[in-house]
């Protein structure tokens, strides 16, 4: 086990989260005597998290390796650090998870990645990454793209021939990606995921959809293609989530908090 440097009091976790597995983490957390700091992207994130004293939430994106390792200085100046950093971000959050890695290997700060579960395949083809779409058969077909906006000018790159549409978060930025790579505008849809898959169901649908492709990140939206696909009889191609940063110590949910137990001291 990792030994907690003296100068991190033992009551303090930094959770960096998002709306799938931070709500109901901090609320285990916090029922075991945690203090929390949680990082989330949006106001609209922030409350999906319950109200609590020993709760403190942070709006925004916690900034890149300096930033971090910087944050991580002042907070132990100050007799606050964590004796646990705990990155449970999506799981293609590269960034932020390579970033948060090595900004606590340069602070000695004790780290946990959540892991999320991967779902059984079923009838899906994995992809490697987004230039083996351009090995599946998809001239003149009716594709749905559901692998957030950054990536989608390479996915149309890797799909010529295809008639593409995106379901995408509602952002002017995710909506900038989208124009950005050629999509028409009458076939991006900016939505959240819906409860049941009624308004994804829909655009199936409408857009004849003929094959879909989405993300390995597990978790309720992979669930819900899965669960569309079989009912359309459509392709689905699960794109492969990418590798934890090296070294990274990374946990279920229930070995992470069993891991993390109670607080010790503070």
């Amino acid at each position: 086990m990792h030994t907690r440097p003296p100068h991190h009091p033992g009551n303090r976790i930094w959770l960096l989260s998002g709306t799938g597995e931070g709500p109901p983490l901090a609320t285990a957390l916090l029922a075991r005597g945690w203090r929390l700091r949680v990082w989330v992207v949006s106001e609209g994130a922030a409350r999906s998290y319950p109200a609590a004293p020993a709760l403190e939430l942070a709006v925004g994106p916690i900034g890149g390796t300096k930033a971090v390792a910087e944050a991580l200085a002042r907070a132990e100046a100050a007799g606050e650090g964590p004796a646990w950093v705990v990155d449970a971000t999506h799981p293609f959050a590269r960034r932020i998870s390579a970033d948060l890695a090595e900004a606590c290997r340069l602070r000695a700060q004790p780290l946990l990645r959540l892991q999320r579960p991967l779902l059984p395949l079923g009838g899906a083809t994995l992809l490697e990454n987004l230039s083996a779409l351009i090995t599946v058969p998809l001239t003149g077909r009716s594709l749905l793209l559901a692998i957030g906006a950054r990536h989608l000018a390479s996915a149309v790159a890797h799909s010529p021939g295809s008639r593409h549409h995106a379901r995408i978060l509602p952002s002017s930025g995710a909506l900038a990606e989208a124009m950005a790579a050629g999509l028409a505008a009458d076939r991006v849809a900016c939505l959240r995921p819906s409860p049941g898959g009624l308004i994804e169901r829909a655009l199936c649908r409408r857009w004849g959809i003929e094959a879909v492709l989405c993300r390995r990140s597990g978790g309720v939206t992979e669930h819900l293609w899965h669960t569309l696909a079989a009912e359309f009889g459509l392709p689905l191609l699960l794109l492969e989530r990418p590798p934890e940063p090296p070294g990274l110590e990374c946990h279920g949910m229930e070995s992470l908090l069993d891991r993390l137990g109670t607080p010790e001291w503070g």
